[in-house]
């Protein structure tokens, strides 16, 4: 059965007094490669269906979801009565409001969109080449490429029809030599944008740096993060940019006294991080699709339009991730989240190369990783720093040092950045199973802290 038409039979099934579906149809292909040899190569396909019941009560509306994979006709009505005995256990929903209204999608009807390993024409004969110039180096290179495309079908008993394909790509490559090791990765919607020859060169350029090794203690250093870093410490920092933990005085973005932080000064540099469905090259969903309830979403906002967002405009903050519910209490306009994020500085920020040229003694990093909370108050995080921490003096990278642990929080680091670079696409080390879609610029901070040695290597 075609996900819309699971939609439709659900709804028609439906006894609840109003009815949400989502129909999720995804397929899946992938590379993998190890010591300069591709390893596994595969398509996959998988659904998932979500039934949202609603029942009125005298106290307002329950809500009842359950979702379940691999859905057949015949397994439809089983799941729409167990969301109703979900519906029918539950108190009035916190989050309730009436259910949105849209015009249907012009190509609800047409087949759900589909990858497979054809995506890959470009790239497998790269990586070929890649693999041979690595093992003439004595040098070996690791890593996957895995591209997968959702269809998701949003309907409800009040006639909304929605529909979205997503495409969702990346590319890690990681080298091993003599250097130590390596990391490079891009996130891509088809891949014809990725360029291996480009990769493979960097990477061969980061292990010949790697020949060279300084021990450094721990300490703050002039540090200069990459877009990669950037986008792991960014991420985290939206990810806890709710609105209602705010106003409930939980997080950073709460304000003393009550209330949140809206409005406030968080960098001196002209800063915005923003969210846009419509972005080149990390285009999402143009409306809220939310299969469960939480803090930060609710199932009574599915089918909401959403549009660009700054969330930090020229340094101050200036939204928070709402709900309906969390709009109405913090008196703040509705902007639910988007699944995509962009981070801008000055214009004509400088490249990464022409920072390190100008930097006269400092480090510059490749990435992050067990990215962890310490304290949500401040939105301190600790982590390692992972593939390459170099050392640069006079503006040439002369070695690799040891790596760290660090402690720091993004909004504090945000006020304390002395350059910003120009912002690219960039794939997010950490967080690149749940985020790729993400634009960042290198970042300079003057004194980024470095609190241990780590003898992670």
């Amino acid at each position: 059965m075609r996900p819309q038409d699971a939609v439709e039979r659900a709804l028609a099934l439906s006894r609840a007094d109003e009815c949400v579906v989502i129909a999720d149809e995804a397929s899946t292909a992938n590379l993998r490669w190890a010591g300069n040899t591709l390893t596994t190569n595969g398509v996959t396909r998988s659904n998932r269906l979500t039934v949202i019941a609603l029942r009125h009560t005298a106290g307002g509306v329950a809500a009842g979801v359950v979702s379940r994979s691999a859905v057949g006709a015949d397994g439809i009505e089983d799941l729409v009565r167990a969301a109703e005995a979900d519906a029918a256990g539950n108190e009035p929903a916190e989050d309730a409001a009436p259910l949105v209204t849209a015009a249907a999608s012009a190509n609800w009807d047409d087949d759900p969109a589909e990858t497979g390993i054809g995506v890959f024409e470009g790239v497998a004969p790269a990586l070929g080449e890649a693999f041979a110039a690595a093992s003439a180096a004595d040098r070996r290179l690791y890593g996957f490429a895995n591209h997968e495309l959702t269809s998701t079908f949003v309907g409800s008993s009040g006639g909304l029809r929605l529909r979205h394909d997503q495409p969702t790509g990346l590319l890690e490559l990681n080298a091993k030599g003599s250097g130590g090791s390596a990391w490079t990765g891009v996130g891509t919607a088809d891949f014809a944008d990725v360029d291996v020859p480009a990769l493979a060169a960097d990477l061969s350029r980061r292990l010949d740096w790697g020949e060279r090794r300084v021990d450094l203690p721990a300490g703050r250093y002039e540090t200069i993060l990459p877009p990669s870093a950037v986008a792991d410490l960014m991420i985290y920092l939206y990810w806890s940019a709710g609105a209602q933990d705010a106003q409930d005085g939980r997080t950073v973005f709460s304000a003393p006294g009550g209330g949140t932080r809206v409005g406030a000064k968080l960098a001196d540099l002209p800063v915005t991080l923003s969210s846009d469905p419509a972005a080149p090259g990390l285009e999402c969903a143009p409306f809220v699709i939310a299969h469960a309830s939480s803090r930060d979403s609710s199932v009574f906002d599915n089918g909401l339009a959403l549009g660009r967002t700054d969330w930090i405009a020229d340094g101050t903050l200036a939204a928070l991730t709402q709900t309906r519910l969390s709009a109405e209490r913090t008196g703040l306009p509705l902007t639910p989240a988007v699944d995509n994020l962009t981070m801008t500085g000055p214009d004509g920020g400088a490249s990464l190369e022409d920072m390190v040229a100008r930097t006269e003694r400092g480090l510059l990093l490749t990435c992050l990783w067990y990215i962890r909370e310490v304290d949500s108050q401040s939105l301190l995080l600790t982590g390692l720093t992972r593939d390459g921490v170099y050392l640069v003096e006079n503006g040439e990278v002369v070695g690799a040092v040891n790596n760290f642990r660090f402690n720091e929080s993004p909004v504090d680091l945000l006020s304390r950045l002395t350059e910003v670079g120009s912002t690219g696409p960039t794939l997010p080390r950490e967080w690149s199973d749940y985020f790729t879609r993400a634009a960042m610029p290198a970042l300079r901070v003057p004194d980024f802290n470095m609190s241990t040695v780590s003898q992670a290597s």
